[in-house]
């Protein structure tokens, strides 16, 4: 290829680009984990489709999270439809590990996977959608959006009034303690499943503390022996799977509180932040001359903060008329988009069970997706909204 060539591509104007007709395919996934998922079941029922994945390589998503992060489920809940995770099935992977599968995955079934391409927009075109990024355009009458309902991060407006002195790092960009200084307090803020971890590790090397309400945590061990021999089934397979869905009443109390709060404590435990010497403090309101203030009124005198505090949905690129409930979810029913046919989302939170994010859950919201697309591209192009009932959080 040559410069001139090279250089139009990166500019949009080659054959894929603002210059020319845009690429048609019949079904695009956007997505990372849930996408490969989503592409498995397409393949399977022979639909033609790409999946675009913003980073450069395959599971870079996960080798970006911090050096020490294990997955909470073990090897034999950790795969995806099609593929077993290849270790013995109580081991829990690294996340390298993980992001290793991930790419090996998409290998064994020789998904169609375009890395670099970060959707900028997704509007619609004729009877389908157009899908842009960075100058290059596709045509789809279908387009799966398999990401979580996790994509930016959050961090409290009085943030920017801490001092310049203050490291402040998101849990999205904290990878190992050197990052922070040696020296002083660090203040972890969230203290879900990612603070309770961070604090932890950060505690052998310097003085923590840990604000925020305690979430609870699993009754048991997930290492221990009954664990691996019941209780992991019996809690993932079957009470997040089948018994907190929304077709219970019980899942849909739960999905709500879900929603709204961090769930329990899965492998860190009170008890060992006590023994680690982590200080439990309530939450973090606001700054007093550059440093954070609790509820209480106490200004900590802090080196560092590492925000957990969680994650926003992020779907502002959607260009549709898209319902969303009062937290910025999708509106969906099993998967379906309301009001948008052809439009489907796949890995959200608790889109149809508690266990929809989660590795082992993912893939039955993806065949169930799948194979509405399928039945879709042997319709009619004029296909009617979904009208089974939507799917939508409420503030708790």
């Amino acid at each position: 290829m040559t410069t001139d060539v090279l250089e139009a591509y990166e500019e949009g104007r080659g054959p894929r680009g603002r210059g020319s007709e845009p690429e048609r395919v019949d079904t695009v996934v956007v997505g990372g984990q849930a996408g490969l998922s989503v592409g498995h079941h397409l393949q399977r029922l022979g639909v033609p489709f790409v999946v675009l994945d913003a980073e450069t390589r395959t599971g870079d998503v996960w080798r970006r999270r911090w050096d020490s992060l294990r997955l909470f489920t073990p090897a034999a809940y950790s795969a995806l439809d099609g593929m077993p995770f290849p270790a013995p099935p109580h081991h829990f992977p690294s996340k390298d590990e993980f992001a290793d599968y991930l790419e090996a995955y998409a290998a064994q079934f020789a998904l169609p996977v375009r890395h670099g391409w970060r959707v900028d927009r997704l509007s619609a075109a004729g009877d389908g959608f157009l899908v842009e990024s960075r100058g290059r355009r596709i045509e789809a009458r279908n387009v799966v959006v398999a990401m979580a309902n996790y994509q930016r991060p959050r961090v409290p407006g009085f943030a920017a009034d801490l001092a310049p002195d203050v490291v402040q790092l998101h849990s999205r960009d904290y990878r190992r303690p050197d990052q922070l200084p040696a020296d002083g307090v660090v203040l972890v803020v969230g203290a879900g499943n990612s603070g309770a971890e961070i604090a932890l590790e950060l505690a052998a090397s310097r003085q923590v503390v840990l604000a925020g309400r305690h979430p609870g945590e699993l009754p048991f061990d997930i290492d221990s022996r009954l664990a691996h021999a019941l209780l992991i089934r019996l809690v993932l397979r079957g009470l997040f799977h089948r018994v907190l869905t929304v077709d219970t009443p019980v899942g849909r109390r739960m999905r709500s509180k879900a929603t709204t709060r961090g769930g329990p404590l899965i492998r860190t435990k009170a008890r060992h932040l006590r023994a680690a010497g982590v200080k439990r403090v309530g939450r973090v309101t606001g700054a007093r001359d550059g440093r954070p203030v609790l509820e209480d009124g106490t200004v900590l005198d802090v080196a560092a903060v590492v925000w957990c505090t969680g994650f926003r949905p992020g779907f502002e690129w959607i260009d549709l008329p898209l319902q969303t409930t009062e937290l910025g979810e999708p509106l969906q029913s099993r998967g379906a988009a309301v009001g948008v046919p052809g439009l489907y989302f796949v890995g959200l939170h608790y889109l149809y069970a508690h266990s929809s994010s989660m590795i082992h859950g993912v893939g039955r919201d993806a065949r169930r997706v799948a194979e509405q697309v399928a039945a879709r591209q042997a319709a009619p192009l004029a296909t009617a909204a979904p009208t089974s009932r939507p799917v939508a959080a409420r503030p708790a």
